[in-house]
């Protein structure tokens, strides 16, 4: 009994962390092949700096046909949940 017992216990604290290590990281879906592209191109056209990633002043200097496109594609980004 206490064997069983034990072992409930050890599967239910490593779901537990399983869960917790999901929630760190984020949780965020991995980018469709779609989204990919779409980053892909926007990453070429408006990275100035050449670092692979766009900045606060590159997204601003996007067009607003691109801001729509990556808005769409996107439509979480940049509303990440505040924590309390």
């Amino acid at each position: 009994m206490k064997f069983i017992i034990s072992a409930l216990t050890a599967i239910v604290i490593c779901c537990m962390a399983a869960t917790a290590a999901e929630e760190k990281k984020g949780g965020k879906p991995p980018m469709t092949a779609e989204q990919k592209e779409c980053m892909k191109k926007m990453v070429e056209k408006y990275d100035t700096d050449k670092n692979g990633k766009l900045d606060k002043e590159e997204r601003a200097k996007m067009s607003d046909e691109d801001k729509a496109t990556m808005k769409k594609l996107f439509p979480h980004a940049g509303k990440a949940k505040k924590k309390e």
